[in-house]
C-alpha cells in the first residue's frame, strides 16, 4: 500500500480543516455534519438534503474543488457503510443509488479534465494527497475572512490535484464497488468499475 492509499484509508473527518478548504460556493465547514447525517440514516429527508448539499458543493459544471477529493474519501466510506446496512435500512438503497450515479459523474469530470486517465498518471498533481492541506493552500482560520480564490486557481499542482486525487480515491475504493456484485446494484457498479 502506498502513502496516498494509506492516507485515504486512515484520515479522519477531524483531521481535515473543512472550514479552510473551498467548495463551489463557500468553504466546506458544514461537511462533517452532513457526513454524520448520511451515516446515521435516520431520516430520508435529512439524508437527501445532506447528499444534495455535498454533491452540489464539490462538483459544479464539471469543476472540482479543493474539498472534492477529501469529501470523496468519506463518501466512499459512506457507500461501504450503506452496503452493510442495506438489509436493515431502506435509506441505504437510496444512498447507494445516489452515490453510484454521483461517482460516475466525478469520473466523467476527470476524463473531461485529463482525457482518459491511467492509473499512476499524476499530470502535475502534488505528490501526496496530504500535501493539499499544506498551510500555503488553506484559507484563513478566521471563517469571517473571505477566501482568496487565487490560492486555488493559480496553483496548478493544487488545482490538478483536485481531479487526480478524486479519481485516485475511487480507484482505491474499487473493493467497495466489488461488494455490489451480487446485489441489485451490480450493473451500475460494473459500469463504474469499467470506467475506472
Amino acid at each position: 500500500m502506498d502513502k496516498n492509499q494509506a492516507y485515504v484509508q486512515n484520515v479522519t473527518i477531524e483531521e481535515v480543516p473543512w472550514h479552510r478548504i473551498t467548495t463551489a460556493y463557500d468553504m466546506a465547514s458544514d461537511f462533517p455534519e452532513f457526513f454524520n447525517e448520511i451515516w446515521a440514516m435516520d431520516s430520508l429527508a435529512s439524508v437527501e438534503d445532506a447528499l444534495s448539499e455535498i454533491m452540489n458543493d464539490i462538483e459544479h459544471q464539471g469543476t472540482l474543488w479543493h474539498s472534492t477529493p477529501f469529501a470523496m474519501i468519506f463518501l466512499v466510506r459512506i457507500l461501504d457503510h450503506a452496503i452493510a446496512e442495506t438489509q436493515k435500512k431502506e435509506i441505504a438503497d437510496y444512498i447507494i443509488t445516489t452515490l453510484l450515479d454521483f461517482f460516475e459523474l466525478i469520473v466523467e469530470c476527470c476524463y473531461d479534465f485529463y482525457g482518459e486517465m491511467e492509473e499512476g498518471d499524476t499530470e502535475a498533481a502534488l505528490p501526496f494527497f496530504s500535501d493539499m492541506l499544506k498551510e500555503e493552500y488553506l484559507g484563513s482560520e478566521n471563517e469571517d475572512e473571505e477566501y482568496d480564490l487565487s490560492i486555488f486557481e493559480e496553483n496548478e499542482e493544487l488545482f490538478n490535484s483536485c481531479w487526480h486525487y478524486s479519481y485516485q480515491t475511487l480507484l482505491f475504493g474499487k473493493p467497495v464497488l466489488e461488494k455490489l456484485e451480487n446485489t441489485p446494484f451490480r450493473e451500475k457498479a460494473k459500469e463504474l468499475l469499467e470506467m475506472l
